[in-house]
């Protein structure tokens, strides 16, 4: 890039900032398409993307497949009102308890939003309704992640995240993750309702538990009658090689809650519960006026088509464990934690930030999550060569660090 093309990109960069609240550190680079696993900026600097827009363009950007199930939706009607039922918005809550129900006489129920903290905000309330007034008290796990709205701010194990925004809702008992000794106190409280849990801790650090916790957790939860909430916003949707990652592990949540990669870049949040559980809602309890929207769940019809018809969740498989084992050949690298395309990668030296930056030069995205790790989650439809491709930036920009 020559230097007009520098300042002309600064001066676009500055306007586009100027409407926008200061929330988002972004990259200061200015995209004007995206196809596949790529990104083509105002400047015609091409980007390999390894974070899939944080793990929602699961099967590439600009779709086709998915585009066109929009298309043809909105072509009829693109939104309606929850006062009116509709054939698309049914048959994806079908499909969804199709996957996550192990109970053949019970698929349970599906309530939409349109994103993940709101998926999580409505399992946060249905818990509590379910507790009847009596029971309230959800226990989470420190270092987690379940959104930036009060509720799931409240939620998340994060106390720097939390901070500037207290008073938080109470009712909260956080637990270090992967301790089943203080998850067997916490759930001694009888005012505890609850367990909300992410298999993987995605922006924690992509940290992973030790064989056995979360069947352990389950077990508690079954003994002291208290529901399991698993939060499968970033994992759900194939990316861990299955199609919910609680399925690794033989796990029977009451509810689960999903978004990003469910609608490939279209706006959809979905909380799944067991019948009984999802029942305790009644009129008037909850509500959102975009959730379900037919052209969002249009989408997500054609995500879980595309996913079952090109055979996606075995191709992660075979390429999460190529890329796991070119990573961990890298001399920086210290482990490689996660799993199918959700990869952490702890490095030897806390140098991730630069790494990003230089990646991103070279046409790489990726995510720093701390000085020492970096968040590696490409789309899944990534082949063997893209992999190669990325890595060969990855090893170019870290040998001298």
């Amino acid at each position: 890039m020559d230097k007009d093309d520098i300042y002309e990109s600064k001066v676009l960069v500055d306007d586009l900032r100027s409407a926008l609240m200061p929330t988002y550190g972004d990259y200061g680079v200015v995209i004007k398409k995206a196809e596949g696993c790529r990104l083509f900026d105002v400047n015609d600097n091409v980007y390999l993307d390894f974070l899939a827009g944080v793990s929602v363009v699961s099967l590439g950007h600009a779709n086709q497949v998915v585009n066109q199930a929009v298309v043809d939706q909105i072509s009829n009607f693109g939104h309606l009102s929850n006062f009116f039922l509709n054939e698309t918005t049914s048959k994806l809550a079908h499909r969804i308890a199709s996957y996550v129900s192990s109970d053949t006489s019970d698929k349970g129920k599906v309530f939409f939003s349109n994103s993940g903290a709101e998926a999580n905000e409505t399992a946060i309330k249905l818990v509590r309704r379910y507790g009847g007034g009596q029971r309230y008290k959800i226990v989470t796990c420190l270092n987690s992640f379940h959104g930036r709205t009060m509720g799931a701010l409240a939620a998340t194990g994060q106390p720097g995240k939390q901070m500037p925004f207290q008073p938080l809702p109470p009712g909260f008992i956080y637990v270090e993750f992967d301790n089943v000794e203080q998850m067997r106190d916490a759930v001694s409280d009888p005012l505890v309702v609850a367990v909300m849990v992410e298999i993987i801790q995605g922006e924690g650090g992509v940290v992973d538990a030790s064989p056995g916790y979360f069947e352990e957790v389950e077990r508690l939860c079954k003994e002291r009658e208290v529901l399991l909430v698993v939060d499968e916003v970033q994992t759900g949707m194939g990316r861990t090689g299955q199609m919910f990652a609680f399925s690794h592990f033989g796990l029977d949540p009451d509810v689960v809650t999903l978004s990003k990669a469910l609608g490939n870049g279209f706006p959809i949040g979905a909380t799944w519960a067991r019948t009984s559980v999802a029942n305790t809602f009644v009129p008037g309890d909850h509500g959102s006026t975009f959730g379900g929207s037919p052209s969002s769940s249009a989408a997500a019809l054609a995500v879980f088509d595309e996913i079952e018809r090109r055979g996606i969740l075995d191709h992660v498989v075979e390429v999460s464990d190529y890329l796991r084992s070119r990573l961990i050949e890298l001399d920086i690298v210290h482990i490689v934690s996660g799993m199918g395309l959700l990869l952490g990668v702890r490095l030897k030296r806390p140098v991730a930030k630069e790494i990003v930056a230089r990646s991103l030069r070279c046409g790489l995205v990726l995510n720093a999550l701390s000085d020492r790790i970096i968040r590696v989650a490409p789309p899944l439809v990534v082949s063997k060569d893209e992999i190669d491709e990325a890595l060969a930036v990855f090893s170019k920009v870290s040998s001298d660090l």
